[in-house]
């Protein structure tokens, strides 16, 4: 009651009567009354390119323009997103399963006291599978031909390579049809690698390669989920490429976009390893 009793005793000349029609007193008015009418101009300020004082908004074309442009950049970028994913998860699984498979020599050496060599009369895969978590042996079986025998994994026909099972490519993309590095033992690890052993009777060689992600799962290309290690004399497990392995080469002939050896690839374990862009760069 007093407030508007001094809101009355005040001079000013026009009094607000509606919130939305404030006028510019030319005598002094009441503060709440300035308040407001201050209010009220900035809020017309704010609102003076919308008519009849309705709110802006988006028409349904703008709405789906914008969506349209985000569409489009979602379609170029989105693919090189999920092969960085992809190529990530495949070099981590490359260093875990060197870890496993150097660990596994460790604890023969630890049961033993002594280390697997490379030696002639070494039959690696009983001894190796011991210690590890392998739930299928891929078993073996006589060919198609009654040739030799060979495992259920991956068939390998050892007279004619090119009867061989068609699955793995080089690092540059070929068809590997000589698939001889792979026959003297294969087995599927619990994390669903596939670990392909070479122990021939002739050298004194031991080679093991690891398909990182699985025989069924692609890219089956040596250099990207295929990788191949060596036990060199001290028994100790190598990365293929490495200077002193069978496939270290210094022209890259066996880790190249450009090489048409058959083995293309082979050498890559030890960059895929060491080098940081290694997976970055994975020729497709």
């Amino acid at each position: 009651i007093l407030r508007q009793e001094w809101r009355e005793s005040l001079p000013c000349a026009n009094h607000a009567q509606n919130d939305m029609d404030f006028q510019i007193c030319t005598t002094p008015c009441h503060p709440e009354d300035e308040i407001r009418r201050i209010f009220k101009k900035n809020e017309r300020e704010i609102l003076r390119f919308a008519p009849n004082d309705k709110r802006c908004a988006f028409t349904l074309a703008e709405v789906l323009i914008t969506l349209g442009v985000i569409g489009i950049v979602a379609a170029m970028t989105l693919p090189t997103v999920i092969n960085n994913m992809k190529n990530k998860q495949l070099e981590s699984q490359l260093h875990r399963s060197y870890s496993v498979i150097a660990q596994a020599l460790d604890r023969y050496q630890a049961e033993t006291g002594e280390r697997i060599l490379p030696e002639k009369e070494v039959i690696l895969k009983p001894l190796l599978t011991k210690y590890l978590q392998v739930i299928d042996q891929c078993g073996t079986a006589r060919n198609p031909d009654n040739i030799a025998y060979t495992t259920q994994c991956l068939y390998y026909n050892s007279k004619d390579p090119s009867k061989s099972s068609q699955l793995y490519k080089t690092y540059s993309g070929a068809l590997m049809t000589n698939l001889g590095f792979f026959d003297d033992g294969q087995f599927v690890l619990n994390d669903g690698s596939l670990v392909l052993l070479e122990n021939p009777s002739h050298i004194d060689r031991i080679y093991i390669t690891v398909d990182v992600n699985g025989i069924n799962k692609n890219p089956n290309r040596f250099g990207h989920d295929l990788f191949m290690f060596q036990i060199n004399e001290k028994g100790a497990l190598v990365p293929m490429g490495a200077k002193g392995t069978a496939y270290y080469s210094d022209t890259d002939e066996y880790c190249s976009t450009t090489s048409s050896n058959q083995y293309n690839g082979a050498g890559c374990t030890y960059r895929a390893l060491t080098e940081k862009d290694y997976f970055k760069n994975l020729p497709k």
